[in-house]
C-alpha cells in the first residue's frame, strides 16, 4: 500500500516564520533596552542582545535575498549575468550589502559618544557587521573538518 501525502497550502506563517521571530526578538531587546538601565547588568544584556540578534536577522535575511559566489553561507549563484560589472554585483551581493551596511553603523559610531546609551550599542553593531562579512568572506576559501558547510 503506497502511502499518499497531502500537500498542506503552505502559508505566510510557515514560509516567514524565522524571520518574524527573529525580528519580533530583536524588538523586544530594543524596547527592553530602551526601558532599562544600560549601567546594569540587565541593561547591557540588553543592549548585547541587540547586536546580536540584528546580526541573526541581518544574515537570515540577507542569506535569504543576496548571493555570495564561493560561499557556504549562501544561496549558489545558479545563473551569470551578461554584464560583467552587473554580474560581479550580483554574485557577491551579500558581501557588498554587508560592507556598505556596516561602513553606514560605522560612520553612525564615529559621530557617537561611544561610552553613550546607544553608542555602545552601536558599537557593538559595528562588531556583528565586521564578523559575519569576515565569516561570509573567510567561507569562500577556509574549511572546518566535520562543518557540513565545508563539505
Amino acid at each position: 500500500m503506497v502511502e499518499t501525502r497531502k500537500h498542506k497550502r503552505q502559508t505566510f506563517w510557515h514560509n516567514h516564520s524565522l524571520s518574524i521571530v527573529s525580528i519580533l526578538v530583536l524588538t523586544l531587546w530594543i524596547v527592553m533596552y530602551s526601558f532599562s538601565d544600560p549601567a546594569t547588568h540587565m541593561g547591557a544584556f540588553y543592549g548585547n542582545a541587540i547586536a546580536d540578534w540584528s546580526g541573526s536577522v541581518v544574515i537570515i535575511l540577507g542569506t535569504k535575498f543576496f548571493l555570495e559566489a564561493g560561499s557556504a553561507e549562501s544561496n549558489p549563484v545558479k545563473k551569470h549575468l551578461k554584464n560583467p560589472i552587473v554580474n560581479f554585483l550580483w554574485c557577491h551581493s551579500l558581501l557588498i550589502f554587508l560592507f556598505l551596511t556596516g561602513v553606514g553603523w560605522a560612520v553612525l559610531y564615529f559621530h557617537m559618544k561611544s561610552e553613550s546609551r546607544w553608542g555602545q550599542v552601536v558599537g557593538n553593531i559595528v562588531s556583528e557587521w565586521l564578523q559575519m562579512a569576515g565569516l561570509v568572506f573567510f567561507t569562500k576559501r577556509l574549511l572546518e573538518k566535520g562543518s557540513e558547510e565545508s563539505k
